[in-house]
């Protein structure tokens, strides 16, 4: 923990940050101590927790296995604490185009198009397809069908459509929706077909198919967060503001798409509405919470999604699914309309099937509102110019760091060594450097991190939690909420100094290299176990091997 003296009777004292000697930091692997439980043994052991005599013991235990109260309550943290991410300031980049944010969203997406390498429609629109079958179709792809008359939005409405009506027949059936509506579809699709007819599409991403997670508003359709009641105690008068900015630049929304009940899980399980299933392989989850954006998106019925993520619920599921996930810096879109406003870590971003189609996507949605931008004083909102010959050798520059300890702490070897021969194809290509970082305290941040979300997540729902709507939860959202509710007022703010501990040391990694690169989850797609589908599965195991990677550099720090 950074170095630190103690005593008998003394509490642990950690060595004020700027002190600590980082290069004599060594990484200390800790598992996440807690059992995997389904079926009677999660029913018995949320009674247990929800328990008014028995809870706190339970939960006391739990916490002591995995170190938290040591970290948070006998131990003295010298920093102030870090409420919401602060950005230092930072140079200018090199190779990027400056896109305003108070621009419309259609400009901001054609300027970000001009960025693109020019479409060559050969490389998609010849007899390449038929030995690539699964071969993505871009975005842009789908503007040049539409332009060229290969194709019509209103002709790929009708395959989604079959799609979705298909995977959601199959034995076992694969819940990606948890709202469809085939007519709206069909008349969006229909009014897109109409602009394209008359040659006056709105932008590339008009046609273009979108899912949005069920926690971000996109009228008519409700707001569950995929649980079974929260339509009823909020209604939907509008669109969220990235789902408006998406509708002005002409998307069509297939609907709303299935997730981890309130985001409050790392798998996609949902006893709700089925559990969605990984395309790839369909006893295997597809990583949550953002569920079912990342199987629509991998199985092919649309191009992108929107999710949401505050630990990896957009990185987790696009990894495990073979697709593309960003998260964005915290701030950097603006969150109204979605129902995890009101807390310090949670982003709303895409998950496509190409980086490219993130850029063009990204472009749309990003935009911070009004009291993030004095708040936060977030960087000019920017994306890469790929076409300026200036950039045809910028990679030669960038170095890549990596806490090699840390690389390789991963449930498999292989996943780490693919990921390493990957990371060795890019420099040996393009010129990439690597370097060696350390990152202290990283258990110290994932600590951080669940008492944060899981606090913020709490208060958003307490007042409704306290009236009674627990027992309307599935039991692994309601063991999280039990152990969210025994963090009291200062693990969270011993939370909010760690996260400037944290801050710190990558900010000083970040003074050495451009980038950190890491294996996005330390697992694989995990089985789906049969007595999961009922009621559900509480694994904190799996879920502290599927975010160890994902909560480093964009968890508590935002950057």
């Amino acid at each position: 923990m950074g170095g630190g003296s103690k005593g008998k009777g003394m509490p642990r004292a950690m060595t004020p940050v700027e002190e600590v000697d980082i290069s004599a930091v060594r990484y200390e692997p800790q598992a996440m101590q807690a059992p995997h439980l389904t079926g009677f043994g999660l029913r018995a052991f949320v009674w247990l927790m929800e328990s008014r005599l028995l809870g706190p013991l339970v939960t006391s235990a739990l916490k002591k296995q995995n170190n938290m109260t040591q970290m948070l309550q006998n131990t003295v943290i010298p920093e102030r604490p870090m409420y919401y991410p602060e950005f230092p300031p930072q140079e200018p980049e090199q190779g990027v185009v400056v896109v305003a944010e108070d621009r419309d969203p259609v400009d901001r997406v054609e300027e970000a198009v001009q960025c693109l390498t020019p479409y060559d429609p050969s490389t998609r629109f010849t007899s390449a397809d038929e030995k690539n079958p699964f071969l993505y179709w871009k975005i842009r792809d789908f503007a040049y069908a539409y332009r060229s008359g290969i194709t019509t939005p209103s002709a790929v409405a009708e395959h989604v459509i079959a799609g979705v009506e298909e995977w959601n027949n199959k034995k076992p059936a694969m819940p990606m929706l948890v709202y469809f509506n085939a007519d709206d579809l069909r008349k969006q699709a229909d009014a897109s077909a109409k602009r394209f007819e008359q040659g006056n599409p709105i932008s590339v991403l008009d046609g273009i198919f979108f899912a949005i997670k069920d926690d971000i508003d996109c009228f008519p359709y409700p707001s569950k967060s995929a649980t079974t009641f929260f339509d009823k105690i909020r209604l939907i008068e509008k669109d969220a503001v990235c789902v408006a900015r998406l509708r002005k630049c002409g998307v069509i929304f297939i609907g709303k798409a299935n997730m981890h009940e309130l985001g409050l899980g790392v798998t996609g399980n949902n006893a709700n509405y089925g559990t969605a299933r990984n395309p790839h392989s369909i006893d295997r989850y597809t990583g949550g919470s953002s569920s079912g954006p990342a199987a629509l998106v991998s199985s092919g019925l649309c191009s992108a999604a929107i999710g949401t993520d505050g630990g990896g619920s957009v990185r987790i599921p696009s990894s495990l699914c073979g697709i593309v996930g960003l998260k964005t810096t915290y701030g950097r879109t603006d969150l109204t309309g979605v129902l995890c406003d009101a807390g310090t870590v949670e982003v709303a971003s895409p998950l496509t099937a190409s980086v490219e189609d993130s850029m063009l996507v990204y472009s749309a949605v990003a935009g911070s509102r009004s009291t993030d931008k004095i708040t936060l004083r977030p960087s000019p909102l920017s994306v890469p110019n790929l076409v300026s010959s200036d950039n045809s050798d910028i990679l030669q520059s960038v170095k890549v760091g990596k806490y090699t300890e840390w690389f390789h702490d991963v449930s498999d070897s292989e996943i780490s060594n693919t990921c390493e021969d990957a990371l060795n194809l890019l420099c040996s290509t393009f010129g990439c450097q690597i370097e060696e970082i350390i990152l202290p305290e990283l258990e110290e941040m994932r600590t951080a991190h669940v008492v944060s979300i899981g606090s913020e997540a709490l208060c958003d729902l307490n007042a409704h939690y306290q009236e009674g709507i627990r027992t309307e939860l599935t039991f692994d959202t309601r063991a999280s909420l039990a152990l969210f509710g025994s963090f009291t007022s200062t693990d969270y703010v011993a939370s909010q100094r760690l996260r400037r501990r944290i801050m710190y040391y990558h900010m000083e990694a970040f003074k050495k290299v451009d980038v950190i690169a890491t294996p996005t989850t330390g697992m694989t797609a995990p089985k789906i176990p049969p007595s999961a589908l009922k009621i559900g599965e509480s694994d904190y195991v799996v879920s502290g091997k599927g975010l160890r990677q994902s909560l480093a550099v964009q968890k508590l720090i935002g950057v």
